[in-house]
């Protein structure tokens, strides 16, 4: 099985401008997301996907791969798939890694190449147990609900399934509940269908890519981890992230 990762990374962000090129002591983001991408074992090569030359230019600055794409897709899964038609080899599943994830561990992104080992897996994703209250109601922490094979049903910033006749404090006590992590896998034959969807009414109402693959009928499998994801929005995440020590 031979695996790509995919790092789609623009300049022009509406909340944090230049996200990509953000010194995190020493390093920029990007070259840190791709140093950890490029320790995982499953992945055959890594690749940053961008649409802009400050962008290309810092990764050709520390030796990585980057290929340059269209400055109008509307996602990154759009972004990941005209990557692999411009770049050669003969890809089993694509991995698409967040670029504004610099802690993102190797052991994820190779749990979520271990779907692909089943040749039915269509999308992958991973999910993790939510035991944070707080999360429980965050919009930006989308939860997910399983069927019995472990694909994701239905994802939603709403806390999902709604408990009848217990009382919201006891909510995690009483049931699981999950959480999404955002790094998607997808198989190669798969990619370019998902391109070709129109917006759903369900990916409209949540601001939900993936519910446009679920309308369309495209199965999500899960892999369940125990590791955390830290994602940088805005400028003040950097704050919190040296305030816990972490840069």
């Amino acid at each position: 099985m031979s695996i790509l990762a995919l790092i789609p990374a623009r300049f022009a962000s509406t909340r944090f401008p230049g996200k990509p090129l953000v010194d995190l002591a020493g390093k920029t983001m990007i070259q840190r997301v791709y140093e950890q991408t490029t320790k995982a074992q499953k992945v055959a090569a890594v690749y940053v996907a961008t649409d802009d030359e400050r962008i290309a230019n810092e990764v050709k600055r520390f030796g990585g791969n980057v290929i340059m794409t269209s400055d109008q897709h509307r996602s990154g899964t759009d972004r990941c798939a005209e990557a692999v038609e411009k770049i050669s080899g003969n890809w089993s599943a694509i991995i698409n890694v967040q670029g504004d994830e610099p802690f993102i561990q190797p052991e994820q992104i190779d749990l979520l190449a271990s779907l692909f080992d089943d040749t039915k897996t269509e999308i992958g994703t991973l999910v993790k147990k939510l035991t944070d209250p707080n999360d429980l109601d965050n919009p930006n922490t989308i939860k997910v609900v399983l069927d019995q094979e472990k694909n994701g049903m239905y994802f939603s910033r709403s806390p999902i399934p709604h408990l009848r006749g217990i009382k919201r404090e006891d909510w995690l006590a009483e049931h699981l509940f999950y959480k999404h992590i955002g790094i998607y896998g997808y198989r190669s034959d798969i990619l370019p269908k998902l391109t070709q969807l129109p917006p759903g009414i369900l990916e409209q109402a949540e601001s939900l890519e993936q519910l446009r693959w679920r309308e369309n009928g495209f199965t999500i499998r899960t892999a369940f981890t125990n590791l955390e994801t830290i994602s940088i929005d805005a400028p003040e995440d950097i704050e919190k992230l040296q305030k816990a020590g972490l840069i």
